[in-house]
């Protein structure tokens, strides 16, 4: 094969395999290394300027990943060929990296890298697994890695570390971090990023009854540290009271997703019947419902204290501890829901799973 293709010009190859799907040029890339080397270069991937990025789903390494290799493993799954991928991460020189966010119309990956030199220290890094570059962001305490949900605007490319007091925004022209008050009344649970709004859900219910509202911040009122607005209006009536646990995913557009355990009564304790899919139009500020889990699905999940939940747009997945797989919701264009398994979790596939979507791209520069 490298025979065939060393006796070729290199524009004739690339002007072959730019006319075939990012998907087939991933598979192509691994068959010689001079398609692979020929396949990853500048002049090629500018080629696949215009090519739709490559949707797919990205685990997150349990948090006990690190101790056991220095060198972590990207798993995806590809929804549509319903294969899973593995990309190393061994071309990032940090001691551990954890993928935690993703651009998700760049083909860019964000994680949180231990700094060679101190402990207490963590840095992000965005890079591009497919061609394996990378940039390292400014330097942050490792409590930022632990308490603060990054968010990464896949249009202009901004990154924001985000917790209940503060907010770091990082700034592109002065590659450092700005840092603004918050001023939340909880934690943000699943922070979401739609269009230059981010959107949170909070509990400021009582130590033995949660109460969920959702908050809405622009990043330029982050930015000048005014107060978050409620979301909220009197027809929703009791759409927080029940979902058990709910919490937040980006949909298409002005939709947002939020996904919780459909609690059979309004006890304080109430088990649940199956999990359930809403979506908000934020054009409209109506909820509807999207999904809700087939009950011989839900099964495997009531024996669970808790699940997980990562992807948007129209796929989420489910995980949970003891089922063994995840479970997967697809909506199409005409609202037709599908929900399916996915088998061959890599590892163990007993843990809580977590992830998010990843729109795989070969010309994406960091």
């Amino acid at each position: 094969m490298d025979n065939i293709f060393s006796q070729l010009p290199q524009d004739i190859i690339h002007q072959i395999f730019s006319r075939i799907s990012l998907r087939q040029v991933i598979v192509c890339r691994s068959v010689s290394k001079t398609l692979n080397t020929t396949l990853s270069s500048p002049s090629f991937t500018h080629l696949l300027a215009t090519t739709s990025p490559f949707p797919l789903l990205a685990l997150r390494p349990p948090h006990r990943h690190h101790l056991l290799s220095p060198s972590p493993i990207l798993h995806l799954f590809d929804p549509i060929e319903r294969k899973w991928l593995h990309f190393s991460l061994s071309f990032l020189p940090f001691p551990s990296a954890h993928p935690i966010a993703s651009a998700s119309s760049l083909g860019l990956l964000y994680l949180w890298a231990d700094s060679p030199s101190s402990d207490s220290n963590k840095s992000l890094v965005v890079c591009n697994p497919l061609t394996r570059r990378y940039k390292t962001l400014p330097q942050l305490g490792s409590a930022w890695s632990r308490h603060g949900s990054v968010l990464v605007d896949s249009v202009n490319n901004r990154v924001i570390v985000l917790n209940e007091l503060a907010a770091l925004y990082y700034s592109n022209s002065s590659d450092s971090w700005l840092k603004f008050s918050s001023n939340l009344p909880s934690k943000p649970r699943s922070p979401i990023l739609v269009n230059d709004s981010i959107i949170a859900l909070c509990d400021v219910g009582s130590p033995w009854r949660s109460q969920w509202k959702l908050f809405t911040c622009t990043i330029q009122n982050l930015q000048t540290s005014q107060p978050w607005n409620t979301l909220e209006k009197y027809e929703w009536g009791d759409v927080f009271d029940i979902l058990k646990r709910p919490r937040l995913l980006k949909g298409f557009g002005n939709m947002i997703l939020m996904i919780g355990g459909l609690k059979s009564s309004f006890s304080l304790n109430a088990s649940c019947s199956t999990i359930l899919i809403l979506k908000l139009d934020l054009g409209t500020l109506e909820w509807g419902e999207a999904g809700r889990m087939p009950l011989e699905m839900f099964r495997c999940f009531q024996e669970s204290s808790k699940f997980k939940v990562f992807g948007g747009g129209n796929k989420v997945c489910f995980s949970a501890k003891r089922v063994g797989r995840l479970a997967l919701w697809e909506s199409n264009e005409k609202g037709k829901e599908e929900w399916r398994w996915i088998d061959g979790v890599p590892g163990n596939g007993d843990g809580l799973y977590r992830g998010f979507l990843f729109d795989a791209r070969l010309d994406a520069s960091p």
